[in-house]
């Protein structure tokens, strides 16, 4: 892509954010949703000083360009303690915010292709991030919006036969097109017979594991994993609520959209963490696919080849707000018959987020994956993610795209489908 048309898609991607915090009241702009990030007010400068020290050469970085710097995840389990008053006024960060912006418009004229793709995919992928925040806001701190959805499509689930056949992971160095540090270098993977779930697992499937006491069996969880669920009082997962005993009926249930309070719809994929869905596949004596299975699923072909690109469409691309039934768009199934495997929801593999062979870090930005790899200490393993959420930019649907997060950490819009040995 032209640095003429990325510019033009960083200013698209602007608008896309100032709609995002648009939609926040402006009393809310302090409010920390989730504890283990910033407030929002972090994210209104932290996007602008981004592009800033990323694109602008030379000149001394002023006091507000080292406070939205950085944050994104907590350190060795430490939370943020700041206080509101610790921080400028929204008036002044919008200011720092169209000063910033003249800046960088200015530089990226003469910006490489390579920092323009940073910075526009850096700003989309926080327009995704701000979105799980803005779930966990209570609604009456949001700008109401029209809400409307259904519930049901009637396609039978089951599960996929995927016979054994090659994966290829990440992207050739050279190629044309964008990929982070940690995309790199492309390699193959044997990958053995498996079974997988058509669909991902349902909020009304995930509830028969509640009500089976799931939260409860200690020999379905991790060691850090039940630590987290005993210490935080964990019972299901995080968008549900319910107000009646244990084992009630589904109606008893509630479910957090983004803009309304609703039953707990039936057939939407469940959204929790690694740790709650590695516990549901054991309850089922199953597992989470390993990266390269869910390659498999979606690359493979049944003709024995691959193809380089993910089955695209559906609940995608920020059209919608909240998930869809599963199964809801048949015409993008991957050539085996798998549904949803880049849309309604980014899907939990087994497998830790770790370099490939032949990584390089980007010497501008040598923490962008690094930080985030196996390390000793509280949170030190991360988990790939693939596929894509309903809020998830079209431009970061490419089957090379890792995402990745901490197993405890429920707050993600990622849903899972388990595999097993064929």
């Amino acid at each position: 892509m032209a640095p003429v048309q990325l510019a033009a898609g960083l200013r698209e991607a602007r608008a896309l954010t100032d709609g995002l915090f648009s939609l926040i009241r402006p009393d809310a702009l302090y409010d920390r949703p989730i504890a283990e990030r910033h407030r929002f007010i972090f994210y209104l400068g932290h996007l602008e000083a981004f592009d800033r020290n990323l694109l602008v050469e030379g000149g001394a970085m002023s006091s507000l360009d080292r406070l939205f710097a950085f944050g994104i995840d907590p350190t060795d389990g430490e939370l943020p303690e700041d206080r509101r008053a610790d921080w400028p006024s929204a008036a002044e960060v919008r200011g720092y915010q169209r000063r910033t912006r003249e800046a960088v418009d200015e530089a990226a004229e003469h910006a490489s292709d390579l920092l323009l793709n940073v910075a526009l995919e850096h700003r989309l992928m926080h327009a995704e991030t701000l979105a799980y925040a803005m779930n966990r806001l209570p609604l009456e701190r949001k700008a109401p919006r029209p809400f409307s959805h259904t519930t049901t499509t009637g396609r039978a689930g089951g599960v996929v036969e995927i016979p054994a056949g090659v994966a290829t992971l990440g992207r050739r160095r050279g190629s044309a097109g964008f990929g982070w540090d940690n995309e790199y270098e492309q390699h193959q993977v044997d990958v053995p017979a498996f079974v997988i779930d058509r669909f991902n697992v349902t909020n009304a499937e995930f509830l028969e594991f509640v009500r089976a006491g799931g939260y409860q069996q200690r020999e379905l969880w991790s060691e850090d994993g039940w630590s987290w669920i005993q210490r935080e009082g964990i019972r299901h997962p995080s968008f549900w609520s319910h107000g009646t005993e244990r084992g009630a009926g589904l109606d008893a249930w509630r479910y957090r959209a983004m803009f309304a309070e609703i039953l707990l719809p039936p057939d939407w994929p469940v959204y929790v963490s690694q740790a709650e869905a590695s516990a549901y596949a054991r309850w089922r004596g199953r597992a989470l696919p390993t990266e390269a299975q869910w390659h498999r699923a979606a690359c493979g072909t049944r003709q024995g080849n691959e193809v380089k690109r993910l089955p695209l469409g559906g609940n995608v691309n920020m059209k919608r707000w909240d998930p869809e039934p599963v199964g809801a768009h048949p015409g993008t199934d991957s050539d085996y018959g798998v549904a949803d495997l880049a849309a309604n929801g980014w899907e939990w593999t087994s497998t830790p987020f770790a370099p490939f062979a032949g990584f390089e870090p980007f010497p501008f930005y040598p923490g962008y994956s690094a930080d985030f790899f196996p390390r000793e200490g509280p949170n030190g393993i991360h988990y790939v993610m693939k596929g894509g959420s309903p809020r998830t930019a079209a431009r970061l649907l490419r089957y090379s795209f890792r995402n990745w997060f901490q197993p405890l950490y429920p707050h993600v819009f990622a849903t899972f489908r388990c595999v097993e040995a064929a």
